[in-house]
C-alpha cells in the first residue's frame, strides 16, 4: 500500500470552498478577499452579486520597514491592510466579510486583517 503525499494546497482549497458556502460579497456588505503567496499578500474587496472588484492593495511594490520584533512578510500584510480600508472608505464602504481564502487566521492573514480594523473596517 502506497503512501499518499500531503496535498497542502489541495487543503487550502478544500477549506476555501468550505468557507465560501457561508461568506458572500454584495453592494451593501462587499467580500474582503486575502490571498497569501510565498512572497506577497494581495487583498481585494469584491462585490460578487455584480462581479466587480471595488477595491484592490498587494505588497507588490511596498517598501515597509519592519518593527521591532516584526517580520518584513508581516509588516507587508499590516500595510496591505490598511492600504485596503483606506481604498475601501474611501469608496463609502465601512462593512465587509472577511474571507481568509482557505489559510489559517494567524500570522500574516491575522495582521492584514487587524491593520483593516484599526483602520476603520468593521468585520
Amino acid at each position: 500500500m502506497a503512501i499518499k503525499p500531503f496535498d497542502r494546497k489541495g487543503q487550502r482549497i478544500k477549506r476555501h470552498r468550505r468557507i465560501r458556502k457561508h461568506i458572500g460579497g454584495s453592494a451593501e456588505r462587499p467580500r474582503l478577499a486575502v490571498y497569501r503567496s510565498l512572497t506577497n499578500i494581495y487583498a481585494q474587496v469584491i462585490d460578487d452579486r455584480s462581479r466587480v472588484t471595488m477595491a484592490s492593495a498587494n505588497s507588490l511594490k511596498l517598501t515597509v520597514e519592519p518593527g521591532k520584533g516584526e517580520t518584513r512578510k508581516v509588516a507587508q500584510a499590516r500595510a496591505v491592510g490598511k492600504a485596503i480600508a483606506e481604498a475601501a472608505i474611501a469608496k463609502g464602504i465601512k462593512e465587509v466579510a472577511f474571507d481568509r481564502g482557505g489559510f489559517l487566521y494567524h500570522g500574516r492573514v491575522k495582521a492584514l486583517a487587524e491593520a483593516a480594523r484599526e483602520a476603520g473596517l468593521e468585520f
